[in-house]
C-alpha cells in the first residue's frame, strides 16, 4: 500500500475531528467537502453556518459541525482559560476575550480542550499566526526546544529505473518551514522530532545530517556545527540510526555511500534528511517537488504537544486534504 492510501486508511479508522478555522476560503470549503466524501475525518468549520453554506454553493457539507465563535457555548470558558494561562504574562481578561474571537485562537483552544484532535490553518494567514496561539498555551513536548516543519516527500519510480527501484519512496525533510538558523541543540531536536514523525507513519528512521561535506572530507565551522548537533542527538536517542555530516548523494545513493562512508548504517539508505538551515530545507523540498513531480505533504509542525498544522498560502485543495489527513493521524 502506498503512502497516500495508507494515510487515508489510518485516518478513516481513527475518525478524528479536525477544525478548519478559515471558512471564508473557497479552497478550505472544497477540501472539507472532499475529506467528508472520502470519510477521512470529522470536520469543524468556524463561522456563521448560513454564510458558510452560501459561499459553499453546491458543495456537500452535510456532517460538518459549524461553530459561530461569537455565540458559541464555549466562548466564555475559552476566554477564561486563555486568561488564566496567560495572565502571568500580562494578559488581561478583555484581551483574552478579543483574542478568542480570532479563529486561529478559538480553533487552537478547541484542540487544547480536546474537542478537536487537530487544527489546520494558514491558507490565508501567516505561519506565525498559526503557531503563536499554539506556543502560548498548547506548548512544546518535553525535551524539545523548538517547533520545526517537516515535509513528507513521496517519490515514485521513474521509467529509466530497473524493476527493483520502481517502488514508491517516502522521505522526511526538515526543517523546511520554521527555524531560519538553528543552533546545534535546536538542530538535534529537529532531527529527533523528524525521526519520531517518521516512526509515527510506520517508517524506521535512518537520519542523515546533511552538509556540503561527507565525513571528514572537509573542516570548518559549518561542519563542526553539524557534527555537534549529531552528537547531541545520538546521546539523546542512541537507538535511532543517525549519521553525518554527509552530502545528499552519499545519503541516498548506495554506490556513492560505499565510496564516501563505507561503514555508515545510514549512508545510501537515509529516509530522514536534516538540513543545516531553513534556506537549504525550503529550497530543496520545493526543488524536489517541482522537478521530480514528487508529492510534498506538509509542513507538519513538530514539537507541539497537540497537532496544529500550517498551510502555505499558495496551497491547493489537495494540499489541504492531505494536511487534514496527516493531522488526523498525528499524535
Amino acid at each position: 500500500m502506498g503512502f497516500s492510501a495508507d494515510l487515508l486508511s489510518r485516518a478513516r479508522a481513527l475518525k478524528r475531528v479536525v477544525v478548519l478555522p478559515e471558512s471564508d476560503d473557497e479552497r478550505v470549503l472544497k477540501a472539507a467537502s472532499k475529506v467528508l466524501e472520502i470519510d477521512g475525518a470529522k470536520i469543524i468549520l468556524l463561522g456563521k453556518k448560513d454564510e458558510i453554506l452560501a459561499r459553499a454553493g453546491s458543495l456537500e457539507l452535510s456532517g460538518v459541525q459549524f461553530i459561530d465563535i461569537s455565540t458559541s457555548e464555549y466562548f466564555d470558558d475559552f476566554a477564561s482559560t486563555l486568561f488564566e494561562l496567560r495572565k502571568a504574562k500580562g494578559m488581561s481578561e478583555s484581551e483574552a476575550k478579543e483574542l478568542i474571537l480570532r479563529p486561529e485562537y478559538f480553533g487552537t483552544m478547541l484542540v487544547y480542550k480536546g474537542i478537536a484532535h487537530a487544527m489546520v490553518s494558514g491558507a490565508k494567514t501567516t505561519t506565525a499566526d498559526t503557531i503563536r496561539p499554539a506556543l502560548q498555551f498548547v506548548k512544546m513536548k518535553d525535551g524539545i526546544s523548538t517547533v520545526s516543519g517537516a515535509f513528507v516527500m513521496v517519490l515514485g519510480g521513474g521509467s529509466e529505473k530497473d524493476e527493483n527501484e520502481k517502488d514508491e519512496r517516502v522521505w522526511f525533510f526538515a526543517d523546511c518551514a520554521i527555524t531560519p538558523r538553528p543552533d546545534a541543540e535546536q538542530l538535534a531536536g529537529i532531527a529527533l522530532s523528524t525521526a519520531n514523525t517518521a516512526k509515527s507513519f510506520g517508517y524506521e528512521p535512518k537520519v542523515a545530517f546533511l552538509s556540503y561535506s561527507t565525513g571528514d572530507s572537509a573542516k570548518g565551522e559549518m561542519i563542526d556545527f553539524v557534527k555537534e548537533a549529531l552528537e547531541i542527538a545520538q546521546k539523546a536517542a542512541p537507538d535511532i540510526a543517525m549519521d553525518g555530516p554527509m552530502q545528499f548523494d552519499a545519503a541516498v545513493d548506495s554506490k556513492v555511500a560505499k565510496s564516501k562512508m563505507p561503514n555508515s548504517k545510514v549512508a545510501g539508505q537515509a529516509n530522514v534528511f536534516i538540513f543545516p538551515d531553513l534556506n537549504c530545507g525550503n529550497i530543496t523540498y520545493k526543488a524536489v517537488q517541482r522537478s521530480a513531480n514528487a508529492l510534498a505533504i506538509g509542513p507538519i509542525l513538530q514539537g507541539l504537544k497537540k497537532p496544529v498544522n500550517d498551510l502555505s498560502r499558495g496551497c491547493s485543495v489537495d494540499d489541504i486534504v492531505n494536511t487534514v489527513l496527516i493531522s488526523a493521524v498525528q499524535e
